[in-house]
This record gives structure tokens, C-alpha cells and sequence, in this order.
């Protein structure tokens, strides 16, 4: 009787522990693993709906242009129609910063990309990932601002 309840108490826990989420939605970053941010980015194109770089609203400077991640090669190609950047993307899982074994969305692009496509060069930390957006938060390490990018699903 000791060992069932023994057991019982360890599934009812370990069921507990797995199933929580800070969100209704179940897009708790502390249960978003790299295979679903991988899956989620690299389906169909996005657009940025918010950049805000150490206090500046700088999303319009993305404005008009459609984001692809392909998971294949890490590409990520941004285009408006008339201009095309390419730069590269992953996933990685990092404990260097405020929060240990968090999931870092990388993103690089390089010259000849306009300066704006090359601020959003970063080691982004995620702070939600549903099936349509993605948002993300850098604190510079340089000058102490806080950067947040957001991505959502066309």
C-alpha cells in the first residue's frame, strides 16, 4: 500500500511539473524546447511588428519586408519586393545569461545589409513563442539598453 502511494504521488507530481504553462495558450517559454521554435519559425513568412533599440521605435524600418527562416541551411531572407538580405539564423540553448538554460534565438546578418538589418544581429532570449508570433527581448551588454523584437506570422 506504501509503494502505491508512493507511486501515485510521483505520477500526480511529475504530471504537474510537465504540464504547466504561464500562459492559456501553452506558449510558456519554460516549456518551448528548440525543436518548436524551429518548427514554428521555419513555417511560412513573417514580418516584424515591433523593434524598439535601447528606448527607439525603430519597426518602421522594417515595414514592408517578409521574413524567411529555412531550417535546412539556417538562411534567413528578408524581401520587400525590390530589396533582398540574406543572413542566418538558429536556435541555440545558452545558460550565460540572467536566466540559466534559456533558448537564444540567434540571427546574423552582414554588410552589405543596411544598418538596420544589422542591429538585428543578437543572441535574442525568447519571452514567447505561440504558432503566429515570436517575441524577443536583448539587454546590450555594451550600453545596458533593453532591445525587443517581434516577430508575427503573415
Amino acid at each position: 500500500m506504501k509503494n502505491k502511494l508512493i507511486l501515485a504521488l510521483l505520477v500526480s507530481g511529475s504530471f504537474f511539473f510537465t504540464s504547466y504553462s504561464s500562459d492559456d495558450d501553452g506558449s510558456s517559454t519554460s516549456s518551448t524546447t528548440i525543436t518548436e521554435v524551429v518548427q514554428t519559425v521555419s513555417s511560412g513568412t513573417w514580418r516584424i511588428t515591433n523593434y524598439v533599440d535601447s528606448g527607439n521605435d525603430e519597426t518602421n524600418d522594417f515595414a514592408g519586408y517578409d521574413f524567411t527562416f529555412t531550417s535546412s541551411n539556417n538562411t534567413v531572407v528578408a524581401t520587400n519586393g525590390t530589396n533582398t538580405y540574406t543572413g542566418a539564423w538558429s536556435v541555440t540553448s545558452s545558460s550565460d545569461d540572467d536566466s540559466p538554460n534559456d533558448i537564444d534565438f540567434d540571427l546574423i546578418f552582414t554588410a552589405p545589409s543596411p544598418n538596420h538589418f544589422l542591429d538585428l544581429t543578437d543572441d535574442w532570449d525568447i519571452q514567447e513563442r505561440t504558432a503566429t508570433r515570436i517575441k524577443l527581448v536583448d539587454v546590450s551588454g555594451g550600453n545596458g539598453g533593453t532591445d525587443f523584437l517581434t516577430f508575427e506570422k503573415n
